[in-house]
């Protein structure tokens, strides 16, 4: 049962689609505060567990930190930040008390999950309106399918974004394409996508293509279909500003960008310099900026990934006026009486010596009267700087006109990439309304399932960042977002060979598999390092296993279920299931429990009931054992995939492919237990004509 409360006035962000019954007095669990913002507290017994929170980070069970919804630019994800890329405010409590709960709230909420007391859960906002969506189940992952249906069906990409995609900042030209797609075909490793990043502009304007570097564009996005690769250009959501600029004009004659207070058009520098942000909480832009995805996919492009729709801004016109008066300030009156910078610069290798050999935490030191003046002085003009990139002050300093009428950015700031997103879904159904396109986004809040995917944003190539994108999978499904997946091998820093491998291995599952790295890092396309077998192996797996992958994610997307579980979802009564977090259930039939350590030859697992454990070694073959319930070591090398079977079930298999269209669905075989059955769904790929009685095929073993 679901009931909504609803606190204030909320602004509509048609996160819900479907009709709640608004409930009287006040919900079963907790209490509720609204005379300073909104606060909700609940006591938490000591075995109650929280799922949810979808893109957040830590673990599976978000019991003991706490997380804000704030959707922020920031790619050093550290166990410290509260705040990543997406705002996902649903959570379940289960234990002594079983329910979940949707604030539904566009600005800043904080989730105090046993962060400030460790048995109770406090969630908090500075605006006491919002709709609070209360559900009543049986279990959490009844809760989750009862939210699922109220949120509406999750988003469905092409067939052929189950293939593998290589990616990196820094391609610019045809030749830099051909050359990823050659080193793929000619070692025999399966690709479907390459992606572009920025430098495929003129200038970084969005919708535009490098007049010198893509010349004949759509006579090159042919070229590489007919090498079946497609090509998946990035959209960023800053529109340059600059004369001449179809897009930019257009937007500032129709008035479609956001404005300042005053009405002018508010200006932020991202990566074209000076740009200007589309209004797509107002109807009327987001469906002329959605619009201008035509222009690509009258090239022949059919799939794009959005960025920087946080938004991200790197300053503002007016944070850069402060930083002038600061630094003024600085130079003419707090320097210390005309102290030179290069003096500064020595007064602060003094101290810095002089802290080391004492042991002082120079940095941080509570004694500041000691300090000379020019390096105290220093810290506000350093703050200054530090605070430039996506200000809060620059979210208070523009504004949507919506239908419900003027609002400052900050009060809806977490809609942004959900509406930019939405903007690109609702212009392919006027596009091509029968066709699949692939679209997924960094900045996301619960409704934008609806319309494209996500990929986890900026990470690391860090060993900490696999566990980390493992853990955020069953969370980002329960809040429907289905189609996910990381930057595979890390994108900033550099990469391993052993952790690039260790990493496509988990990749294998994820509905989403790309490779993606930052300029400037280490090379990681896999024909990069030594022993390309070993990927041509890995990579080959995830396509031999796609007619299952791709069946599993149809019956998730169709039903309003999940892709990835806890275990805990399937084993409730296993009190050792519960607490697992480094496993995770995918579809009905496997469980997946991937190496995330460097130079381990294998892992721990617990089985909650006899499963075979499959291991896909190089050369085709595959090695099955059955293994009990219970704690077992597994051996699993660098250039194995495993995974195990559920007792009493199937999958199918297909023999690997160069691409996802060229794979032979119709002689597959079956791995499993004898005897077991499979109900596989595959239907044409392309359209969005789904479930017709011949997609469902039952297969034996």
């Amino acid at each position: 049962m679901i009931q909504k409360y609803v606190y204030g006035n909320p602004f509509t962000t048609e996160a819900v689609v479907e009709e709640v019954a608004v409930g009287g007095g006040v919900p079963a669990y907790g209490s509720i505060e609204t005379e300073q913002g909104f606060c909700f507290t609940y006591k938490m017994a000591e075995d109650d567990i929280v799922y949810g929170l979808g893109e957040a980070n830590r673990g599976l069970n978000k019991r003991g930190y706490c997380y804000t919804s704030d959707c922020t630019d920031d790619p050093n994800h550290t166990e410290d930040k509260r705040s990543l890329y997406g705002a996902h405010n649903f959570i379940i409590v289960a234990g002594k008390e079983t329910f979940g709960l949707f604030f539904d709230y566009p600005s800043m909420i904080t989730f105090d999950v046993g962060y400030t007391r460790t048995d109770t859960l406090r969630v908090s906002c500075e605006s006491a309106d919002l709709n609070l969506f209360v559900i009543d189940g049986d279990s959490p992952y009844d809760i989750v399918k009862q939210f699922r249906g109220i949120i509406g069906r999750s988003y469905i990409p092409p067939r052929y974004a189950f293939g593998f995609g290589q990616s990196r900042w820094g391609y610019k030209t045809k030749d830099d394409f051909r050359r990823v797609v050659d080193g793929h075909r000619e070692n025999d490793v399966p690709l479907d996508m390459v992606y572009m990043d920025i430098d495929y502009m003129q200038s970084f304007k969005d919708f535009t293509l490098h007049e010198k570097n893509f010349p004949d564009f759509p006579a090159f996005v042919q070229e590489m279909k007919d090498r079946n690769i497609r090509l998946i250009p990035i959209i960023d959501a800053g529109v340059k500003v600059e004369e001449g600029y179809e897009i930019y004009e257009e937007g500032v004659k129709n008035r479609y960008f956001c404005q300042r207070e005053d009405g002018s058009d508010f200006v932020a520098a991202v990566w074209p310099g000076d740009t200007h942000f589309p209004d797509v909480l107002n109807e009327d832009a987001r469906r002329w900026f959605g619009d201008q995805y035509r222009i690509l996919t009258d090239q022949g492009i059919e799939g794009f990934w959005n960025d920087m729709n946080e938004p991200a801004i790197f300053y503002s016109q007016e944070g850069m006026a402060e930083l002038k008066d600061v630094l003024r300030n600085f130079l003419e009156n707090e320097n210390g009486g005309g102290i030179t910078a290069g003096e500064m610069a020595n007064d602060r290798k003094r101290e810095e010596s002089d802290g080391a050999a004492e042991g002082q935490d120079v940095t941080n030191g509570a004694d500041d009267d000691k300090k000379p003046a020019a390096v105290v002085s220093l810290w506000p003009l350093m703050g200054k700087i530090g605070s430039l990139a996506n200000s809060k002050a620059d979210y208070r300093r523009f504004y949507h006109n919506t239908k419900e009428g003027r609002v400052r950015h900050d009060k809806v700031h977490n809609l942004f990439g959900y509406y930019m997103t939405r903007a690109a879904g609702e212009a392919f159904e006027r596009i091509d309304p029968d066709k699949r396109f692939l679209m997924f986004s960094r900045s996301s809040y619960i409704g934008m399932h609806r319309y494209g995917g996500i990929w986890t944003g900026d990470n690391k190539s860090w060993w900490s960042h696999i566990l980390l994108n493992l853990k955020m999978l069953p969370s980002l499904n329960m809040c429907g977002f289905l189609y996910t997946g990381a930057d595979l091998g890390g994108f900033g820093a550099d990469t391993t060979r052993d952790l690039l491998l260790r990493w496509l291995a988990l990749g294998v599952f994820t509905p989403l598999m790309r490779d993606h790295a930052a300029q400037g890092t280490r090379e990681q396309e896999c024909y990069q390092f030594e022993n390309i077998e070993d990927f041509r192996h890995v990579i080959g797996v995830r396509y031999r296993l796609i007619p299952y992958l791709y069946s599993e994610y149809m019956k998730a997307a169709l039903n309003n279920d999940v892709y990835f579980k806890p275990l805990a979802f399937v084993y409730p009564e296993d009190r050792m299931a519960v607490q697992v977090e480094d496993q995770m259930m995918l579809g009905n039939e496997i469980m997946i429990a991937p190496v995330y350590t460097q130079n381990a030859k294998g892992r721990y697992v617990y089985l909650p009931e006899e499963m075979k454990f499959v291991k896909f070694l190089p050369g085709g073959r595959i090695v099955e054992e059955v293994l009990g319930k219970g704690h077992h070591y597994v051996e699993i090398a660098l250039n194995e995939v495993p995974l195990f079977i559920r007792s009493g079930k199937c999958i199918p298999l297909a023999d690997t492919a160069e691409y996802v269209e060229a794979l032979d669905t119709e002689h597959m075989t079956m791995l499993g237990f004898a005897g077991a059955e499979y109900m596989l769904y595959e239907d044409d790929g392309v359209s969005k004509r789904y479930q017709k009685p011949e997609d469902y095929r039952k297969l034996t073993m």
